[in-house]
């Protein structure tokens, strides 16, 4: 790993490049977790970008997941996961062969991570606290609800709600189709799914009454809600949409289309309420959003774009509000300071 001069020019705080092919980035407190493709994870510290411990999981990575305070971190792949503590840099890897393709921490000590067609509940160092019965085909996505009281488990054919040490369902929100992104209002209010079959799927957890908005042209895998969980932001088309949960929902109305990229791979909202987006593209292309201006149906177009890498954008992820974490498939990995929370 090497370290390069700021770029001020970029308003660029730091750059390294990672010996590895970033899939995925993780940011919480003051640190960064960047996975590569071979298995390679490096912690950094968010405001300078030196090293803070280091992994490699065997047979690569899918994912990373910092803990809500950033003392733990797991990370998953194709062959298993892993887990790192920050005070000593122990790490904990499990080669079970099964598909692990997310993570999610309940709170600093409990971590449920997907492990093929069974959702695992672990403490921190490891130990299996209980598990979920098998699903019908390989869970996809994890989030917890209820302060870490319940967790949703995505696989084929429905979203299904555990209590703590129930391996089987309390709740199942049915869907006939393969989920490939789960996304949790703040609220809680809204439980929403990105299909292989070009729709998303939502559930209302109140009372399970559902919806569907379909007709995207592509399949819809990366989903997210804004923190005030009134703004969800989807890919499947060479358009973002952002979808309007505030009120009743999004029933009957019309998604705010962002136009920039033709190939969507990555999206992160900043954290706070004023609306602010960051999207990534295959050109390499970084844009920055008011995502929630104007009318249902508007098409916005990006207040600032950063397109000096010519290399596909891995994933993007928020140090706080004032740092955008950017990682491309050559390696480089930048932080860009934006300091009001207001601006972009």
């Amino acid at each position: 790993m090497s370290i390069t001069a700021p770029d001020q020019a970029l308003t660029v705080a730091w750059e390294i490049t990672i010996d590895d092919a970033p899939v995925a980035l993780s940011a919480r407190s003051d640190l960064v977790a960047v996975a590569g493709a071979e298995g390679t994870v490096r912690v950094l510290d968010a405001a300078m970008g030196a090293e803070m411990g280091a992994l490699d999981l065997p047979g690569g990575t899918l994912t990373s997941h910092l803990s809500p305070t950033a003392r733990h971190l797991a990370v998953t792949g194709p062959m298993g996961y892993a887990l790192w503590r920050r005070t000593d840099g122990r790490t904990v890897v499990r080669e079970s062969g099964a598909w692990s393709s997310s993570a999610a921490w309940a709170n600093d000590e409990r971590v449920a991570i997907a492990s093929g067609r069974t959702a695992l509940v672990l403490d921190a160092d490891g130990e299996e606290l209980w598990r979920t019965e098998p699903a019908a085909s390989t869970v996809t996505d994890l989030a917890w609800l209820r302060r870490g009281r319940r967790l949703a488990v995505a696989a084929y054919g429905a979203v299904r709600g555990h209590e703590r040490h129930t391996a089987q369902p309390v709740m199942t929100y049915p869907y006939i189709g393969s989920h490939l992104a789960l996304a949790v209002a703040p609220t809680e209010k809204w439980i929403c799914s990105g299909n292989q079959d070009a729709s998303i799927h939502i559930w209302r957890t109140r009372d399970g009454s559902e919806l569907t908005m379909s007709g995207y042209p592509e399949k819809v895998s990366r989903l997210a809600f804004d923190d005030t969980g009134f703004w969800l932001a989807a890919d499947g088309a060479p358009d973002l949409t952002v979808w309007d949960f505030s009120g009743k929902g999004p029933a009957g109305t019309a998604p705010r289309q962002l136009r920039c990229h033709e190939t969507i791979t990555a999206l992160a909202w900043r954290p706070g309420p004023a609306g602010h987006l960051a999207s990534g593209g295959h050109d390499g292309t970084v844009a920055l959003w008011y995502a929630t201006a104007g009318q249902p149906s508007n098409r916005l177009r990006p207040v600032r774009t950063l397109d000096d890498v010519d290399s596909a954008v891995a994933a993007l992820a928020w140090a706080g509000p004032h740092l955008l974490i950017t990682a491309h498939r050559d390696g480089r990995v930048r932080a860009y300071g934006l300091p009001s929370r207001t601006t972009l």
